[in-house]
């Protein structure tokens, strides 16, 4: 406790001392939130208003009003990369989807102008989601659909505008997109039923949740999710060519959502036997067999998976079948396979070793498919970064895991980690703990970057405010320096309604 008061006391002092630098700075405000030690950088009233004016005018398509604004966009862009340099956080993102209505004129200005007036200077936009690419419908190679369909729009590319836009603000802007959940509309195609994934039931995550409307703890829908299998090569290659076709606009960075499989409903939520796992597409089962160390191993591999057992006359059978293998092994040891000494030991019969090589196999789809989506990004030097929920690797009671199966802590260390802490308790301890929980298990020099849910100055959905999970993280993680917001449509709840409709004049 005496530590921590010391490190809250250091932390005030230098967050002052940034204040008096800056409040001589007559368009510059950055506040203190109320009763809190946080800084954060935000354009006084008086900037913002000048620059709407300017906004206005520069759509008149005024040439004089169309230089004043960009001066001030420029000013602007250097006020707030001068305050983060100063403060913590350094970087400070938010989450952003666009809607048709976005296309209107002026309106994708509108928006970055309101994200930089925030002290934001990094935006996360949303460029795959739900089974729909944000790509003209004219210019777009890929198996889904692009999210701006309407009329008149075939040829306008917001993604390559707003990366443009932001740059001109001074904000750098990553492409958020979802991973092994390919939405509901990529299920529907005849010819990728084969790429799905499958549980031991046969079923695709489609057909499992038989009540789509179901809405799980953190608000998703399964109306659009449609998840695949991570080893079969269909599917990666129409993710490399989604991906490559995003990298063209050159954003700032890529982060990947949804690298996992899904979550299951009640009981659902915890796998406790192979069934469970998602790993019956044809790919996957045949990748699973390949990781036999003999043919007598990959003989016991087949009938665990199609029994969800094995008994002592399978492995006596399996044995009489294969005499000349009596001194080989079944399959790897954790010598050989890291994500398999990454996972506890639950006993030493074969039973219990293939329930443990078939979760290690799931999570190694998870990660070689993360892996192989990197590679394409870090070539053009732009940093790649994967989200994951800090409780989604858990192992659950004596046999269960986390259905998601989702390994981040076998994530490489040379991508940005973003936990998303979105624990609910009331106050703001138990997502400071999430975040010091993937501190604990990160390699030294990983980037932790934490996400959280929120919004200024007021509980939403009973989560403290953004100033107060950001001072508590900060005053007890000091490594931390760099935080992003989910998001800008929680920020702002009538106009995200008037965005969503084409409510706004």
């Amino acid at each position: 406790m005496f530590g921590l008061m010391i490190h809250q006391r250091r932390f005030s002092s230098f967050l002052f001392s940034c204040l008096i630098g800056f409040s001589l700075n007559p368009l510059l405000l950055v506040s203190l939130a109320r009763s809190q030690t946080l800084a954060y950088c935000k354009l006084s009233p008086q900037a913002i208003a000048q620059k709407e004016s300017l906004r206005q005018t520069a759509l008149t398509g005024n040439p004089e009003g169309i230089k004043n604004y960009n001066t001030i966009l420029t000013q602007h862009a250097q006020q707030i990369n001068q305050c983060r340099q100063r403060i913590n956080p350094k970087n400070q993102a938010i989450w952003l989807r666009l809607y048709p209505c976005d296309t209107r004129p002026g309106e994708i200005d509108r928006i970055l102008d309101n994200i930089i007036n925030r002290g934001y200077n990094k935006v996360y936009l949303e460029v795959f989601y739900d089974g729909q690419v944000l790509l003209p419908s004219g210019k777009n190679p890929t198996a889904w659909p692009s999210a701006m369909r309407s009329p008149g729009m075939e040829n306008q590319d917001l993604l390559a505008e707003t990366i443009q836009k932001g740059r001109q603000r001074g904000l750098k802007v990553y492409a958020w997109m979802f991973m092994l959940n390919y939405g509901y509309t990529y299920t529907l195609k005849p010819d990728k039923n084969s790429v799905l994934a499958r549980n031991g039931k046969g079923e695709t995550t489609t057909t499992a949740v038989i009540d789509q409307t179901k809405i799980d703890e953190y608000g998703e829908s399964f109306v659009n999710q449609g998840f695949v299998d991570p080893y079969h090569p269909t599917a990666r290659q129409d993710y490399l060519t989604l991906l490559n076709t995003i990298l063209q606009r050159r954003p700032d960075g890529v982060l990947f959502d949804y690298v996992r499989y899904p979550k299951g409903l009640g009981g659902e939520s915890v796998a406790t036997k192979v069934k469970d796992l998602w790993i019956y597409g044809e790919a996957s089962q045949q990748a699973f067999l390949n990781r036999a160390s003999s043919q007598k191993g990959k003989d016991l591999m087949q009938r665990f998976i199609q029994q969800g057992f094995i008994t002592e006359n399978d492995v006596k059978a399996v044995n009489e079948k294969h005499p000349d293998e009596k001194d080989k092994p079944y399959w790897p040891d954790e010598k050989q396979w890291k994500t398999l000494a990454s996972i506890p030991k639950m006993g030493e019969t074969l039973q219990l070793q293939l329930w443990r090589l078939s979760v290690a196999h799931a999570r190694q789809g998870v990660l070689d498919f993360l892996a192989l989506a990197t590679q394409p990004i870090q070539r053009q030097g732009i940093p790649a970064g994967a989200v994951f929920f800090p409780e989604a690797n858990r192992k659950i009671g004596g046999m269960g895991f986390d259905s998601r199966m989702q390994p981040w802590d076998q994530f490489s260390s040379s991508i940005e980690w973003h936990p998303m802490s979105y624990a609910v308790c009331g106050q703001v301890n138990c997502i400071t703990a999430q975040v010091q929980q993937v501190i604990q298990q990160a390699l030294p020099g990983t980037q932790v970057i934490p996400a959280l849910a929120g919004d200024w100055g007021k509980s939403i959905k009973n989560r403290p405010s953004l100033e107060q999970q950001m001072v508590n993280i900060s005053a007890t993680i000091p490594q931390i320096n760099a935080f992003s917001h989910y998001g800008y449509d929680w920020q702002d709840l009538e106009e995200t309604r008037q965005r969503k409709f084409c409510k706004r004049s």
